[in-house]
């Protein structure tokens, strides 16, 4: 996997994640690329500068920024493990995606939600985006600072958090103010597809349903978006 972008790279440098390598283009000369230039030689990690063909050449988003690091392909939590490292943590706080297709989204969503301090976020094998390159250039790094892990059926899960003192929330029109919800204690927040929203069988797992209350002439809005202010007004509460 290639990890790109100077953000994104920089943030990877704090994990203790494998770096094979990484291409810096000649020329980068300006403050904070001479920062993640440093951040690379403190690290240790085999770097190499190259000239910018080289960079458009191995680049798979178009906006490397000048960084391009190649690191093992991403390896996502075990969700029984996540329970685990919640056991007995009374605000324990996660995000489900029911259907996030577009990896732009999921990228945006890992971001707010690591921002906001979720402890992890649960997604589909199918019917999901995955963890790619895109992913983590728009999750600003995000992504390897959060646990994702990845289940074969988010129904089950939601049966499973609940038996260990979850409550769920679909996040969908037609429920109760989301502000005028207790969002403290352990909770687990289900976001739907940018098309279909959270399945109705998945809602109908959950123990309620939240509404971001708008004014506007569209009653919608785009998941990422939608998530971030869900999990901020979590925050807020649990200040």
């Amino acid at each position: 996997m290639k990890i790109e972008g100077r953000n994104a790279v920089l943030e990877l440098l704090k994990t203790d994640k494998t770096i094979d390598k990484i291409l810096v283009m000649n020329g980068m000369r300006d403050n904070e690329s001479r920062g993640v230039i440093n951040a690379i030689r403190q690290r240790g990690c085999k770097f190499q500068f190259v000239e910018k063909a080289i960079m458009d050449k191995e680049t798979e988003t178009r906006r490397h920024q000048g960084f391009i690091a190649f690191v093992s392909d991403y390896v996502y939590a075990d969700f029984d493990e996540m329970l685990k490292k919640l056991d007995g943590k009374e605000d324990a706080f996660l995000v489900i995606l029911d259907g996030v297709e577009d990896p732009h989204n999921l990228g945006s969503i890992l971001r707010v939600s690591e921002c906001a301090g979720v402890d992890g976020v649960i997604i589909g094998k199918r019917r999901s985006a995955q963890v790619n390159e895109t992913v983590m250039r728009v999750s600003e790094g995000s992504a390897n600072h959060i646990d994702v892990a990845r289940v074969t059926n988010i129904n089950a899960t939601i049966d499973e958090l609940k038996d260990n003192g979850f409550w769920t929330y679909a996040l969908e029109i037609g429920g109760s103010d989301i502000y005028k919800t207790d969002l403290k204690g352990r909770i687990a927040i289900v976001v739907g597809g940018e098309d279909t929203g959270v399945n109705r069988l998945t809602k109908e797992k959950c123990d309620a349903i939240i509404t971001i209350p708008m004014k506007g002439k569209v009653n919608s809005l785009n998941a990422s978006v939608a998530c971030g202010v869900a999990v901020f007004e979590a925050l807020r509460q649990r200040l």
